[in-house]
């Protein structure tokens, strides 16, 4: 499993309260552009089309260099391969409880397909944010001091 790229931020900015793996429908260049790290998944989200397809909005994945005249649009909307079901209680978290669903992190399979890790996610306040930093920074203090204490 390569991994690609991380959504760093949302970790930060959103709670995370379900994970899923969907798989992402890219043309060549943008498989070729992948392989070479040219994907960041910052400020993208999804969405749910009125036909009840997944769609990844704001995802940028750089031109490939040697693409010439076959290059795609860098931000184009991309499917996401889901099934029926999981696209049904994504929309109706969505839709009943105010939640946002984010990419996480997209990564390489055993079998060479692109991944995507979305997550149903919740809006942290600035509170919640100073919260979590203050547990990071109080589980850093207490490695350091066990590592030193050896």
């Amino acid at each position: 499993m390569k991994n690609i790229c991380q959504n760093k931020r949302a970790f930060h900015d959103y709670q995370v309260l379900e994970k899923l793996q969907a798989g992402i429908a890219l043309t060549g260049t943008e498989v070729k552009s992948c392989r070479n790290a040219g994907m960041s998944l910052a400020q993208s989200y999804v969405t749910i089309d009125q036909k009840g397809n997944a769609q990844l909005v704001a995802c940028n994945i750089a031109p490939y260099a040697m693409g010439s005249y076959n290059n795609h649009a860098p931000t184009r909307q991309r499917q996401l391969l889901l099934h029926k079901k999981e696209i049904r209680k994504l929309k109706r978290s969505v839709e009943a409880k105010g939640l946002t669903i984010i990419p996480l992190e997209a990564y390489f399979d055993n079998r060479g397909h692109i991944k995507l890790d979305i997550g149903l996610c919740r809006g942290k306040n600035l509170h919640d944010k100073r919260d979590a930093m203050k547990e990071q920074m109080d589980e850093r203090e207490a490695e350091r001091a066990m590592r030193s204490s050896r």
